[in-house]
């Protein structure tokens, strides 16, 4: 079997796995026929982040391009200098212990992940951009196939996220160049000097009260020490994204078209406004500028939430209009 009939079925079928550092518990089964969460409480405290390293490309799961649900996708010759922002999955028991487009087995309880174009292995941080949690993952797969998903996360991997309930998650991915050398750490600031005050009756000093640590479904990823933390590859493109502090709101959008004519904009939005139910303030044109030139896009927007740009990428579809590309601001 060739390469790429190799890599066409293991696409289609999306086998999914790696070699990974978690245990599951005894005497139960993980397979299911749909996706899902083990049927079991597992505790992932122990479960690190990926420490990226220098590898060759894998001999699997790199060709030049490959179709999957009748789509055609490119895998980028590198993964320096790429950042992106969009909606990540997660999977799980479905494909734990079956083999990845890489080559490795899946396993739901290591940092890992899938990605429809980075080349394979790929060293990544993602950032839940809604609260502001960050884990580093080895992207060893193909996926996810849904409209609109950037990345699929391993069960693990989501977990330290904290979007396993919801299923989703609004992220910012990340390549990272192991290359790299690692940056000097700050120094840490000189304590302030302790004044002390004369007091004619003694103020007892209380003992600061232990912080409970944070339950296994809300664990906080610690930060790795130095021999462990990477540097970012460097993302001019990221200077153009806006800022988002951890936990402030961030709106969804959709671009459904991009115009070097504000004519053809226009049409595009009255198209959407006379067929969909969408509020029309919510369908608008905005111009903006590329390669020195004039461009107009059609967004939708703000969505609400993810479920609702599902919807009306669904109603999209419906009128014709395909792959509209998520935008978080």
């Amino acid at each position: 079997m060739t390469l790429t009939k190799h890599f066409k079925i293991a696409a289609i079928a999306l086998p999914l796995l790696l070699s990974g550092c978690g245990t599951l518990p005894s005497g139960a089964s993980f397979f299911s026929q749909q996706d899902s969460a083990p049927a079991q409480p597992v505790d992932v405290s122990h479960v690190t982040n990926a420490i990226p390293r220098v590898e060759p490309h894998s001999r699997y799961g790199n060709p030049e391009s490959y179709v999957v649900f009748g789509k055609r996708y490119y895998v980028k010759k590198s993964s320096l200098n790429h950042v992106e922002r969009g909606v990540a999955s997660w999977y799980g028991t479905k494909f734990h212990g079956k083999r990845t487009s890489s080559g490795e087995p899946y396993d739901m309880l290591a940092m890992t992940a899938a990605h429809k174009s980075l080349p394979l292995p790929t060293y990544a941080e993602v950032t839940n951009l809604e609260n502001g949690r960050k884990i580093i993952v080895k992207i060893n797969d193909r996926g996810p196939f849904k409209k609109n998903r950037i990345i699929d996360l391993s069960y693990a991997a989501a977990i330290k996220l904290d979007i396993t309930k919801a299923g989703t998650g609004l992220v910012e991915v990340r390549a990272i160049d192991p290359t790299q050398p690692l940056p000097a750490p700050a120094p840490a600031p000189a304590p302030a000097p302790k004044i002390i005050t004369a007091q004619t009756t003694p103020t007892p000093v209380l003992l600061a009260t232990p912080i409970p640590l944070a339950p296994p479904s809300k664990i906080v990823t610690a930060t790795p020490n130095r021999t462990q933390m990477p540097v970012l590859a460097a993302a001019p493109q990221a200077d153009k994204l806006k800022r988002i502090a951890p936990g402030q709101p961030v709106d969804i959008y959709l671009q459904v078209g991009a115009f070097g004519d504000r004519f053809n904009a226009e049409n595009l939005k009255i198209r959407i406004r006379d067929i969909e139910t969408l509020p029309v303030s919510k369908i608008n044109v905005t111009q903006g500028t590329t390669a020195n030139s004039a461009i107009f896009r059609v967004r939708i927007g703000p969505i609400n939430n993810v479920p609702e740009a599902d919807q009306v990428i669904k109603r999209l579809a419906q009128l014709g209009i395909e792959n509209p590309h998520v935008i978080i601001d």
